[in-house]
């Protein structure tokens, strides 16, 4: 799993990124909201840890402004403010989750496991699709029977992505914001071209377009 973490406390920051990489994660850390915004408007995460008192941009407003470009990349706060008002201030900005200092290593594993399984977020490097079909997203490859057929990394990150938020249909504009992030963005015309792709490799009916909304991946 890619994590973005925002913590300007140097030493925590350290003691929360050797952590993580240790259960295989990747994690790209920050200390200042401007930093952190450069990493997020370039690369994609499967989940952010945010602190709110951070230099330049707080945690709040950083996240309130992903959120208004389209980013729904999950996100949890990790923050000292522990008041209600607090709190409700950080689920209205956009978080999925809200983890109080100090807190323990063991409870940030749970909050982070509850978002992997809420949001299908799979640590493997195998996604399964059927029980035929499966998704190597680090060789770019689709497994059908055993029999492998190379794809983009493109389409990759689509089919993931629709895999990841099964529970909705997801729009052109949206799956353009959180794939392609501030890279050059792709015509719609293009998606439609992997989306065609992706459903003949793995089954038409595994991907519904919704005609004029987007698509939705079928979860069986």
């Amino acid at each position: 799993m890619k994590i973005l973490l925002l913590e300007d406390d140097l030493i925590l920051n350290e003691i929360i990124e050797e952590h993580l990489v240790l259960q295989d994660n990747e994690v790209i850390s920050t200390f200042s909201g401007y930093e952190a915004q450069n990493y997020l408007y370039s690369e994609t995460f499967d989940l952010l840890l945010l602190d709110v008192n951070v230099p330049d941009i707080n945690g709040f407003e950083l996240l309130k402004e992903l959120r208004a470009q389209n980013i729904k990349t999950p996100a949890i706060f990790i923050t000292s403010l522990n008041m209600a008002d607090d709190m409700q201030k950080g689920f209205e900005s956009g978080c999925d989750d809200y983890i109080k200092k100090p807190f323990d290593l063991k409870e940030l594993d749970l909050r982070i496991n509850n978002i992997k399984r809420f949001f299908n977020i799979s640590p493997q490097k195998i996604t399964i699709i059927d029980e035929k079909i499966s998704l190597d997203n680090e060789n770019l490859t689709i497994i059908n029977e055993n029999k492998k057929i190379q794809i983009t990394k493109k389409e990759s990150e689509v089919l993931l992505y629709l895999i990841k938020n099964c529970s909705k249909i997801v729009s052109i504009e949206e799956l353009t914001l959180n794939i392609w992030a501030y890279e050059d963005s792709p015509t719609a015309s293009t998606i439609r071209t992997y989306i065609k792709n992706l459903r003949k490799l793995i089954g038409e009916d595994k991907i519904s377009n919704i005609r004029g909304v987007g698509y939705r991946f079928n979860k069986k």
